[in-house]
């Protein structure tokens, strides 16, 4: 859809995504203002603002939706922002999430406490999706002990489990700590019972955030009142809805959402499996995860996909396909994580024993090819996920078809929350656990990817983009976010090793022989992103490594560590650091495959960025990152230094593809600013084929008068002897590329004289070029 920007701001080009948060507040936030203007993007996009749980790193813990966050700067801050924003021309777009509220400091959530002290007579019991039928509310806050109940205290008229406080209902506060507990609209309980008995839906697996009921009007117009007030009032260009696969009905939100916002720009943090559409929604586009899927692959060779399979086999013994990984994680975060939200699906069927009705749903869970179905085109899901839950478990055929036929009835209320259970299920037993576990090219173990499938050849990735252009023209892009496992630039490190296939395998066999660690196949994905990663600080990889481990839940766990694993683990991170042999050779290899790297850096991000959508950059991405999972990738940004690159560039400099990289600077700022000044030349997509010996290595297209082009599988290009005679055809008039300034006329072009100093080029018609250099 479009949208019609306040006539002082542009309409929403590009973004420049900042995690506003306690230690870079709204005021720090302001400070970026000039330098983003520069830089080229036409909105800053902000992590959640409103008031968020005390000392939240990121602002998706809503605790009052009346607010802005005051460690953030609160209301004033704002108000500071939008005028710095609207100084340099620029506007704002905000992240919201109405699938949860923030309730693990429950005295921070004035609904929260006044559910837990009133319960179902509270005017806010409405609000969460909490299950009364089954008794007191859960808390799962207490130690794992028998006499965890014995440290509670009444102090000031609360109840306090340590650092815990929780509120005292009316006249129930005389007697012992333990008396006063059993009188009340919660219980508490330890902190294991949450997965198997809560009694509120949550987001995934997290106790401390309950799922909010915003299919209610009320409380969607309660929950939404402040952001639509900023929209109304031209104060937002842009709203990011955060995970609307949790809600119970994401189109009947949406719809309301657009019809309250008005015309702003509106996206959705909707993962779309590979092939899968986005339904016809009221709303701009995704997040672009999808994007970031074909754009990344496409700088993979294909040609190494039974090379990085047999070497998986070796190192692992593994002979489980990704088919069936991801049914067995899948099944295990239905059966384990989510056992709570199970257990009340289970009770909405009440005709089928309880077992089966949860062994079954619990299969087509499992067996569900996508995050959610959504009506009329999710029927199709369902009916793979049938067939599938069937061929793994013919003893449940007739649960299975009772089930399904349930299923099949949108008016019917175990469909209604079936999709949200799904949705996790998907989440938590694939992106947080089978992306861990699954070490055959890890590069591929993305949000929005898909490890089975080895790369994008060209071909596909032209289909992607010209169907993007044709239906979702305005959708986000993106390659890195907070959520990737990892950056943009480790990625594009590591796609390098599918041109080294026997290379990498050697290297990788004799380190892990040499330093071995308990799970191979957890072996080989460290070693993997140590490499991606490389030169990265020691306490760093130590903790991705750590959490990383805990995800995959084969040796050690978030709820069980093992500790001898994890010491074992720990000793192989020093070994890479501490061992003269092993760390020269660690360091050897990354620097050798870093400038191809770089080229595929350099090469996905000018795809990303001219690609028909709407560019963001993650915080700190035009320059090399080589962040991993949050909280890693969550760290300060220096952008002082990006402030200085920029300016040399602007005074003319034109920077080597160096450890520096002011390449990448130069190649997101030219590209950004060009977009945001010429908009008409972005304004088409057509494929431009190249000719030639190399022609497989040059990706090129035209987006109605600005033309990309970019090298793929660099090593292997060299190999082959260069671009030789590889050229492109032209339009025919003069062209500048505004990477190097150079310009050319004629019908065509030889790559190798287009691509000498950069491995990608941006070509304008040069009557265009001086206004946005």
């Amino acid at each position: 859809m479009s949208t019609t920007p306040r006539p002082d701001v542009p309409r929403v080009r590009a973004t420049y995504r900042v995690q506003v948060r306690p230690d870079f507040d709204l005021d720090a936030t302001a400070g970026l203002a000039g330098y983003l203007a520069d830089l080229g993007v036409t909105h800053l996009y902000s992590a959640p603002l409103l008031a968020a749980a005390p000392g939240s790193a990121h602002g998706y813990d809503v605790v009052d939706h009346r607010a802005v966050n005051p460690e953030l700067g609160g209301e004033a801050g704002r108000q500071r922002l939008l005028r710095a924003l609207r100084a340099v021309g620029l506007g704002l777009v905000v992240d919201i999430v109405p699938n949860h509220a923030g309730v693990a400091v429950p005295a921070a959530n004035p609904a929260w406490w006044d559910v837990l002290r009133r319960g179902r007579a509270s005017a806010y019991a409405s609000w969460f999706d909490i299950d009364w039928e089954r008794g007191r509310l859960l808390l799962p806050v207490l130690a794992d002990t028998p006499d965890a109940l014995d440290d509670l205290a009444v102090v000031d008229g609360e109840l306090r489990y340590h650092e815990h406080r929780f509120p005292i209902a009316d006249g129930t506060g005389d007697g012992s700590p333990r008396e006063v507990h059993d009188r009340q609209h919660y219980e508490l309980v330890s902190w294991r019972r949450g997965d198997a008995e809560l009694t509120y839906r949550r987001f995934f697996a997290v106790s401390g955030l309950a799922g909010l009921r915003v299919e209610d009007p009320e409380v969607f117009a309660a929950t939404h009142e402040l952001i639509l007030r900023w929209a109304t009032a031209g104060e937002v260009d842009g709203i990011r809805v955060d995970h609307p696969d949790g809600l119970r009905d994401p189109a009947g939100y949406l719809t309301r959402l657009r019809d309250a916002a008005g015309p702003v720009w509106l996206v959705v943090e909707k993962i779309l499996e590979y092939g899968e559409e986005l339904p016809d929604w009221p709303v701009d586009g995704t997040t672009g995860y999808e994007a970031l899927a074909a754009v990344s692959g496409l700088f993979v060779d294909p040609d190494a996909e039974a090379d990085f399979t047999a070497l998986d086999t070796r190192l692992t013994g593994r002979r489980t396909s990704w088919p069936d990984l991801i049914h067995d994680t899948k099944l295990a975060a239905a059966t384990r994580l989510l056992a709570a939200e199970l257990g009340r699906l289970a009770a909405l069927a009440p005709d089928l024993e309880p077992a089966a009705a949860r062994a079954g749903l619990a299969e087509l869970a499992a067996a569900f090819p996508v995050y959610r179905g959504y009506p009329p085109e999710g029927a199709r899901h369902l009916a793979a996920a049938r067939a599938e839950a069937g061929r793994r478990r013919p003893d449940l055929t007739g649960v299975l078809d009772a089930l399904t036929r349930r299923l099949r009835d949108p008016d019917d209320e175990l469909a209604c929350r079936f999709p949200q259970f799904t949705g996790a299920v998907m989440a938590k037993g694939v992106e947080d656990t089978a992306f861990y576990r699954w070490s055959r090219f890890v590069a591929l173990n993305e949000v929005g990817g898909s490890p089975a499938h080895f790369g994008t050849p060209p071909a596909e990735f032209h289909r992607f983009a010209a169907a993007r252009h044709v239906r979702w023209p305005a959708a986000m892009t993106t390659l890195s976010t907070h959520d990737t496992k990892r950056s943009e630039d480790v990625r594009a490190r590591l796609a390098v090793l599918s041109e080294l296939p026997d290379r990498w395998a050697g290297l990788v066999a004799g380190w892990t022989a040499r330093v071995p660690l308990p799970d191979p196949a957890f072996a080989h994905l460290l070693w993997q992103t140590a490499v991606g990663a490389w030169p990265i600080e020691r306490e760093r990889l130590h903790a991705y490594a750590e959490k990383a481990a805990r995800e995959a839940a084969v040796s050690t766990s978030w709820t069980d560590p093992d500790a001898a694993f994890e010491r074992a683990l720990h000793a192989v991170v020093d070994r890479m650091y501490d061992d003269p042999e092993l760390h020269a050779e660690l360091t050897a290899f990354a620097r050798e495959i870093t400038p191809a790297g770089w080229s595929n850096s350099l090469g996905q991000k000018l795809v990303q960025l001219a690609l028909p959508g709407v560019p963001d950059t993650y915080q700190g991405t035009e320059l090399w990152d080589n962040s991993l999972v949050d909280p890693d990738n969550r760290r300060p940004v220096d952008v002082d230094v990006r402030r200085e690159l920029l300016a040399r560039l602007d005074a003319g400099w034109r920077p080597p593809v160096d450890a520096g990289g002011a390449a990448k600077l130069l190649v997101v700022s030219r590209t950004l600013r060009l977009r945001r000044d010429r908009p008409e030349l972005f304004t088409g997509y057509r494929p431009v084929p190249a000719h030639g010996p190399a022609a497989r290595h040059a990706v090129a297209f035209d987006r109605g008068g600005a033309l990309a082009v970019a090298t793929r599988l660099p090593l292997r290009l060299t190999r082959d002897g260069g671009w030789r005679d590889t050229f492109l055809s032209l339009p025919g008039h003069t062209v500048t590329d505004m990477f190097t300034g150079r310009v050319y006329s004629g019908s065509e072009l030889l790559v190798h004289d287009l691509l000498s100093t950069y491995p990608v080029a941006l070509l304008a018609p040069t009557d265009s070029v001086e206004a946005a250099r």
